[in-house]
């Protein structure tokens, strides 16, 4: 075998190892992962406010970084045009406390005014999350949970 072929079956073996352990390694970091989502919607009476609580578990290999959630009516213009990752940028964010290996439980809770009730559009409400993990990959759930104004 002359030197210039082993050289490059030599290099051809390193290249291809390495795209191996690249793989690998990539194999294990998934997109965040939702489970168990549930939406609590209490209305709001005339002495006292009323909630909306929004509850998920966030598996991620490289851990949770931020989950976001909106709630938008099932008429809104959302559910033409669908609901993106920048639609999601500017809203709040859920708090999130460690439930376990690679896993946080995410809290939202905001509260409802009987102003804020009564200026909604009454019907189906869905929650949407945006999920990111540490490394940076993301998860939309556009429909996570379901929850009913009037």
């Amino acid at each position: 075998m002359s030197r210039r072929v082993a050289l490059s079956v030599t290099a051809g073996v390193v290249v291809l190892g390495g795209a191996g352990a690249f793989a690998v390694a990539h194999a294990g970091e998934q997109p965040p992962a939702l489970a168990h989502s549930t939406a609590r919607y209490t209305a709001p009476g005339a002495q006292r406010d009323g909630s909306l609580t929004f509850v998920t578990e966030v598996k991620a290999s490289s851990g949770v970084k931020n989950v976001k959630v909106l709630a938008w009516p099932a008429d809104s213009e959302f559910a033409e045009k669908g609901l993106t990752e920048k639609d999601m940028a500017a809203v709040e964010s859920a708090v999130c406390k460690p439930a376990g290996k690679d896993t946080a439980r995410c809290t939202y809770t905001t509260t409802v005014t009987l102003a804020d009730a009564q200026s909604s559009p009454h019907g189906v409400w869905h929650v949407a999350v945006l999920a990111t993990a540490q490394d940076g990959s993301t998860t939309l759930d556009r429909e996570a949970a379901d929850f009913r104004i009037g």
